[in-house]
């Protein structure tokens, strides 16, 4: 049941905005076995004097089209299945909506089952 928060420069389109939820959630089926309609995700746009970055970190050329996704997931998940997320959203943001690799910066937040509630006040997972 992954949260996902996502933070980019304001002015993309909606077309573009709707292209990164879906690839995300395709990336997250295909490597976490996401169910289908497992869906929460948000989309938070910031001006330039809001939104900052390293620019050069790490030996990585980011652009102001770099896109912060932050994941919260619970952790049961492998490395194997990490890494394979971050590729599978880099490759996926490329193809649509033609994010570049280097401009894809991924964070997963892991928690235990007890600490989801899905709706109702209730721990579902606990």
């Amino acid at each position: 049941m992954p949260l996902v928060h996502i933070s980019l420069r304001a002015g993309k389109s909606d077309a573009y905005r709707q292209a990164i939820f879906d690839s995300l959630y395709r990336a997250m089926r295909e490597t976490f076995n996401v169910p289908e309609d497992d869906q929460f995700m948000t989309i938070r746009e910031h001006d330039a004097a809001n939104f900052r970055y390293g620019a050069s970190y790490l030996g990585i050329a980011r652009s102001d089209d770099l896109v912060l996704i932050q994941i919260s997931v619970m952790n049961t998940r492998t490395v194997e299945q990490k890494k394979a997320l971050f590729r599978r959203i880099a490759e996926l943001l490329g193809e649509d909506p033609g994010v570049r690799p280097e401009d894809v910066f991924v964070n997963l937040v892991e928690g235990t089952k007890e600490n989801w509630s899905l709706g109702n006040g209730l721990a579902q997972y606990a």
